[in-house]
Protein backbone atom coordinates (compact mmCIF):
# COMPACT_ATOMS: atom_id res chain seq x y z
CA UNK A 1 0.00 0.00 0.00
CA UNK A 2 1.17 3.53 -1.04
CA UNK A 3 1.47 5.58 1.92
CA UNK A 4 2.33 9.62 1.85
CA UNK A 5 4.52 10.02 4.41
CA UNK A 6 5.46 14.22 3.55
CA UNK A 7 5.01 15.42 7.03
CA UNK A 8 2.02 13.40 7.96
CA UNK A 9 0.62 9.96 7.61
CA UNK A 10 -2.55 11.58 6.36
CA UNK A 11 -2.67 10.74 2.97
CA UNK A 12 -3.00 6.61 1.56
CA UNK A 13 -4.09 4.75 -0.88
CA UNK A 14 -7.51 4.16 -0.46
CA UNK A 15 -7.93 5.22 3.47
CA UNK A 16 -8.60 8.28 5.18
CA UNK A 17 -7.20 9.63 8.61
CA UNK A 18 -8.69 12.49 11.17
CA UNK A 19 -11.90 14.12 9.76
CA UNK A 20 -10.78 14.79 6.12
CA UNK A 21 -11.14 12.68 3.56
CA UNK A 22 -8.07 13.15 1.46
CA UNK A 23 -8.94 11.88 -2.07
CA UNK A 24 -12.91 12.88 -2.12
CA UNK A 25 -14.11 12.14 -5.54
CA UNK A 26 -10.71 13.31 -6.98
CA UNK A 27 -10.63 10.00 -8.40
CA UNK A 28 -13.24 10.69 -11.16
CA UNK A 29 -10.88 13.75 -12.51
CA UNK A 30 -8.75 10.98 -14.03
CA UNK A 31 -8.66 8.15 -15.75
CA UNK A 32 -5.78 6.13 -15.56
CA UNK A 33 -2.75 5.35 -12.24
CA UNK A 34 -2.79 8.16 -10.32
CA UNK A 35 0.43 9.38 -9.17
CA UNK A 36 1.10 9.02 -5.58
CA UNK A 37 3.03 11.50 -3.14
CA UNK A 38 6.68 9.91 -1.81
CA UNK A 39 7.39 7.05 0.62
CA UNK A 40 10.71 7.48 2.93
CA UNK A 41 12.41 5.06 4.58
CA UNK A 42 13.10 6.86 7.51
CA UNK A 43 12.19 9.84 9.67
CA UNK A 44 15.87 11.69 8.85
CA UNK A 45 15.20 10.64 5.06
CA UNK A 46 11.84 12.30 5.12
CA UNK A 47 13.65 15.70 6.91
CA UNK A 48 15.57 15.81 4.23
CA UNK A 49 12.98 16.05 1.56
CA UNK A 50 10.61 18.25 3.68
CA UNK A 51 13.71 20.74 4.32
CA UNK A 52 14.45 20.91 0.39
CA UNK A 53 10.43 21.31 -0.42
CA UNK A 54 9.80 23.99 2.19
CA UNK A 55 12.78 26.45 0.72
CA UNK A 56 11.40 25.63 -3.04
CA UNK A 57 8.38 26.94 -2.12
CA UNK A 58 9.93 30.31 -0.58
CA UNK A 59 11.56 30.34 -3.69
CA UNK A 60 7.93 30.24 -5.56
CA UNK A 61 6.50 32.81 -2.99
CA UNK A 62 9.31 35.17 -3.79
CA UNK A 63 8.93 34.65 -7.34
CA UNK A 64 4.87 35.35 -6.93
CA UNK A 65 5.37 38.64 -5.43
CA UNK A 66 3.72 37.69 -1.95
CA UNK A 67 7.22 38.81 -0.26
CA UNK A 68 6.20 42.22 1.71
CA UNK A 69 9.90 43.13 3.51
CA UNK A 70 10.57 41.08 6.56
CA UNK A 71 6.36 39.75 6.83
CA UNK A 72 5.46 36.02 6.32
CA UNK A 73 6.02 32.28 6.77
CA UNK A 74 5.72 29.20 6.03
CA UNK A 75 6.45 25.86 8.27
CA UNK A 76 6.27 22.31 7.79
CA UNK A 77 6.33 19.89 10.93
CA UNK A 78 9.22 18.26 11.71
CA UNK A 79 9.14 14.19 11.06
CA UNK A 80 12.07 13.43 13.56
CA UNK A 81 11.03 15.88 15.96
CA UNK A 82 7.30 16.38 15.63
CA UNK A 83 6.89 18.99 18.29
CA UNK A 84 9.02 21.19 16.49
CA UNK A 85 8.82 23.20 13.01
CA UNK A 86 10.96 24.26 10.24
CA UNK A 87 10.75 28.10 9.17
CA UNK A 88 12.44 30.55 7.45
CA UNK A 89 14.82 32.92 9.57
CA UNK A 90 13.99 36.81 10.03
CA UNK A 91 15.04 38.94 7.65
CA UNK A 92 15.87 37.21 5.05
CA UNK A 93 14.11 37.26 1.16
CA UNK A 94 11.77 34.50 0.43
CA UNK A 95 13.73 34.25 -2.96
CA UNK A 96 16.84 33.33 -1.23
CA UNK A 97 15.94 30.84 1.32
CA UNK A 98 18.13 27.37 1.11
CA UNK A 99 17.44 24.11 2.91
CA UNK A 100 20.63 25.12 5.30
CA UNK A 101 19.06 28.82 6.02
CA UNK A 102 15.68 27.26 7.83
CA UNK A 103 15.26 27.45 11.48
CA UNK A 104 14.26 24.13 13.70
CA UNK A 105 11.69 25.95 16.44
CA UNK A 106 10.10 23.84 19.14
CA UNK A 107 6.34 24.52 20.13
CA UNK A 108 7.63 27.16 23.18
CA UNK A 109 9.23 29.35 20.95
CA UNK A 110 13.09 27.93 21.15
CA UNK A 111 15.29 27.86 18.49
CA UNK A 112 17.30 24.52 18.33
CA UNK A 113 20.26 26.23 17.72
CA UNK A 114 22.63 22.73 16.62
CA UNK A 115 20.07 21.74 13.92
CA UNK A 116 18.95 25.82 12.28
CA UNK A 117 20.77 27.33 9.76
CA UNK A 118 23.31 30.71 10.73
CA UNK A 119 21.26 33.11 11.55
CA UNK A 120 18.89 32.36 14.54
CA UNK A 121 16.56 35.35 14.23
CA UNK A 122 12.85 34.17 15.10
CA UNK A 123 9.84 35.84 13.46
CA UNK A 124 7.86 36.26 16.96
CA UNK A 125 4.96 36.60 15.02
CA UNK A 126 5.42 33.26 13.13
CA UNK A 127 5.91 31.50 15.95
CA UNK A 128 3.19 32.57 17.82
CA UNK A 129 0.16 32.10 14.47
CA UNK A 130 2.19 28.91 13.24
CA UNK A 131 3.14 26.58 16.61
CA UNK A 132 -1.19 27.62 17.58
CA UNK A 133 -2.05 26.12 14.53
CA UNK A 134 0.45 22.62 14.67
CA UNK A 135 -0.55 22.27 18.48
CA UNK A 136 -4.39 22.40 17.75
CA UNK A 137 -4.03 21.01 14.35
CA UNK A 138 -2.68 17.45 14.61
CA UNK A 139 -3.88 16.56 10.68
CA UNK A 140 -1.95 20.08 9.80
CA UNK A 141 1.75 19.57 8.54
CA UNK A 142 2.36 23.06 7.08
CA UNK A 143 1.04 26.30 7.30
CA UNK A 144 1.37 29.44 5.01
CA UNK A 145 0.85 33.42 6.06
CA UNK A 146 1.76 36.51 3.84
CA UNK A 147 1.40 39.64 2.88
CA UNK A 148 0.26 39.38 -1.06
CA UNK A 149 -1.68 42.16 -2.70
CA UNK A 150 -4.97 40.66 -3.14
CA UNK A 151 -5.71 38.13 -0.07
CA UNK A 152 -4.31 41.45 1.79
CA UNK A 153 -6.83 43.59 0.08
CA UNK A 154 -9.83 41.62 0.73
CA UNK A 155 -8.81 40.69 4.14
CA UNK A 156 -10.11 44.28 4.56
CA UNK A 157 -13.95 43.22 3.62
CA UNK A 158 -14.42 41.09 6.86
CA UNK A 159 -15.79 38.43 4.45
CA UNK A 160 -16.01 34.90 3.20
CA UNK A 161 -15.28 34.28 -0.32
CA UNK A 162 -18.23 34.60 -2.31
CA UNK A 163 -18.18 30.97 -4.63
CA UNK A 164 -18.38 32.75 -8.13
CA UNK A 165 -15.54 30.51 -10.17
CA UNK A 166 -14.92 26.52 -10.54
CA UNK A 167 -11.72 27.06 -8.52
CA UNK A 168 -13.09 29.11 -5.56
CA UNK A 169 -15.08 25.93 -5.11
CA UNK A 170 -12.01 24.63 -3.88
CA UNK A 171 -13.07 26.93 -0.30
CA UNK A 172 -16.38 26.04 -0.19
CA UNK A 173 -17.76 25.81 3.48
CA UNK A 174 -13.60 25.12 4.16
CA UNK A 175 -12.50 28.52 5.08
CA UNK A 176 -13.00 31.36 7.34
CA UNK A 177 -12.64 34.99 8.82
CA UNK A 178 -10.59 36.12 11.73
CA UNK A 179 -12.87 39.02 12.34
CA UNK A 180 -10.80 41.09 14.87
CA UNK A 181 -7.15 42.64 14.00
CA UNK A 182 -5.22 43.54 17.41
CA UNK A 183 -2.03 44.51 15.20
CA UNK A 184 1.16 42.17 15.00
CA UNK A 185 0.64 39.38 16.68
CA UNK A 186 2.83 39.04 19.39
CA UNK A 187 0.99 37.31 22.36
CA UNK A 188 0.29 33.34 22.65
CA UNK A 189 -3.29 34.45 23.26
CA UNK A 190 -3.71 36.15 19.87
CA UNK A 191 -2.06 33.06 18.03
CA UNK A 192 -4.59 30.86 19.40
CA UNK A 193 -7.68 33.25 18.74
CA UNK A 194 -6.73 32.81 14.96
CA UNK A 195 -6.11 28.83 15.39
CA UNK A 196 -9.73 29.07 16.88
CA UNK A 197 -10.68 31.13 14.12
CA UNK A 198 -9.42 28.36 11.45
CA UNK A 199 -11.35 25.62 13.27
CA UNK A 200 -11.19 22.43 11.23
CA UNK A 201 -10.92 24.92 7.91
CA UNK A 202 -7.54 24.64 5.34
CA UNK A 203 -7.89 28.94 4.70
CA UNK A 204 -8.72 31.43 6.68
CA UNK A 205 -8.58 35.23 6.17
CA UNK A 206 -7.14 37.42 8.81
CA UNK A 207 -9.00 40.91 9.26
CA UNK A 208 -6.75 43.59 7.65
CA UNK A 209 -4.24 41.60 7.80
CA UNK A 210 -3.90 38.77 4.62
CA UNK A 211 -3.96 34.77 4.00
CA UNK A 212 -3.35 32.19 6.63
CA UNK A 213 -3.53 28.35 4.61
CA UNK A 214 -2.84 25.02 6.26
CA UNK A 215 -3.14 21.68 4.57
CA UNK A 216 -1.53 18.17 5.43
CA UNK A 217 1.62 18.86 2.90
CA UNK A 218 3.76 21.55 1.55
CA UNK A 219 2.27 21.25 -2.11
CA UNK A 220 -1.06 21.48 -0.86
CA UNK A 221 -0.59 24.51 0.85
CA UNK A 222 1.23 26.47 -1.69
CA UNK A 223 -1.23 25.63 -4.40
CA UNK A 224 -4.22 26.36 -2.16
CA UNK A 225 -2.88 29.87 -1.16
CA UNK A 226 -1.84 30.57 -4.33
CA UNK A 227 -5.03 29.13 -5.42
CA UNK A 228 -7.05 31.47 -2.59
CA UNK A 229 -4.92 34.47 -3.74
CA UNK A 230 -6.04 34.42 -7.23
CA UNK A 231 -9.60 34.15 -5.97
CA UNK A 232 -9.49 37.02 -4.44
CA UNK A 233 -8.39 38.84 -7.64
CA UNK A 234 -11.16 37.25 -9.50
CA UNK A 235 -13.72 38.38 -6.99
CA UNK A 236 -12.01 41.93 -6.42
CA UNK A 237 -12.19 42.36 -10.12
CA UNK A 238 -15.75 40.89 -10.81
CA UNK A 239 -17.38 43.02 -8.25
CA UNK A 240 -15.30 46.19 -9.19
CA UNK A 241 -16.94 45.38 -12.87
CA UNK A 242 -20.69 44.91 -11.50
CA UNK A 243 -20.58 47.94 -9.04
CA UNK A 244 -21.59 50.53 -11.53
CA UNK A 245 -24.31 48.05 -13.49
CA UNK A 246 -26.52 47.22 -11.26
CA UNK A 247 -25.63 43.58 -11.66
CA UNK A 248 -24.61 41.01 -9.15
CA UNK A 249 -22.49 38.13 -9.53
CA UNK A 250 -23.93 35.17 -10.23
CA UNK A 251 -22.96 32.58 -7.46
CA UNK A 252 -22.49 28.47 -8.06
CA UNK A 253 -25.31 26.38 -6.12
CA UNK A 254 -24.46 24.92 -2.82
CA UNK A 255 -25.02 21.61 -4.83
CA UNK A 256 -22.57 22.50 -7.86
CA UNK A 257 -20.20 24.18 -5.27
CA UNK A 258 -20.47 21.12 -2.82
CA UNK A 259 -19.62 18.60 -5.98
CA UNK A 260 -16.97 20.77 -7.62
CA UNK A 261 -14.75 20.86 -3.83
CA UNK A 262 -15.29 17.17 -3.45
CA UNK A 263 -12.91 17.01 -6.57
CA UNK A 264 -10.74 19.71 -6.24
CA UNK A 265 -10.95 20.65 -2.46
CA UNK A 266 -9.16 17.90 -0.42
CA UNK A 267 -5.72 17.46 0.02
CA UNK A 268 -5.13 15.31 -3.09
CA UNK A 269 -6.09 17.09 -5.26
CA UNK A 270 -4.10 19.78 -3.65
CA UNK A 271 -0.98 17.83 -3.68
CA UNK A 272 -1.57 16.93 -7.24
CA UNK A 273 -1.75 20.52 -8.42
CA UNK A 274 0.78 21.87 -6.15
CA UNK A 275 3.14 19.69 -8.05
CA UNK A 276 3.22 21.86 -11.21
CA UNK A 277 3.94 24.60 -9.39
CA UNK A 278 7.43 22.54 -8.01
CA UNK A 279 7.85 20.98 -11.62
CA UNK A 280 8.43 24.60 -13.01
CA UNK A 281 10.94 25.59 -10.47
CA UNK A 282 12.80 22.59 -10.39
CA UNK A 283 13.53 23.11 -14.44
CA UNK A 284 14.10 26.71 -13.73
CA UNK A 285 16.47 26.15 -11.11
CA UNK A 286 18.08 22.60 -12.57
CA UNK A 287 17.91 21.35 -8.91
CA UNK A 288 15.49 18.65 -8.12
CA UNK A 289 15.30 15.90 -4.91
CA UNK A 290 16.53 12.70 -6.16
CA UNK A 291 14.47 9.82 -3.85
CA UNK A 292 16.78 7.02 -4.94
CA UNK A 293 20.17 8.91 -3.19
CA UNK A 294 17.94 11.09 -0.92
CA UNK A 295 19.08 14.52 -2.08
CA UNK A 296 19.27 17.12 -4.02
CA UNK A 297 20.78 16.30 -7.82
CA UNK A 298 21.05 18.60 -10.87
CA UNK A 299 18.70 18.24 -13.40
CA UNK A 300 18.04 19.99 -17.29
CA UNK A 301 17.45 23.04 -16.79
CA UNK A 302 14.58 25.13 -19.32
Amino acid sequence: MSSYTNGTKGITNGTTNGTRDRFGASRSASVGTRPMPPTFASPEEEREFLKFRLAQAFRIFGKLGYDEGIAGHITVRDTVRPDCFWVNPFGKHFSLVQPNDLLLVDHNGKVQIEESGPNTLLNKAAFMIHSAVHAARPDVNCAAHAHSIYGRAFATLGKELDIITQDACAFYNDHAVYAQYGGIVGDEEEGTRIAEALGSKKAAFLQNHGLLVATDCIEATVHFYISLEKSCQVQLAADAAVAGTGRKTIKISPEDAANVYSIIGNMYGGWFSGQTQFQLLEAEEGVAFDFSLGKPVSVKRL
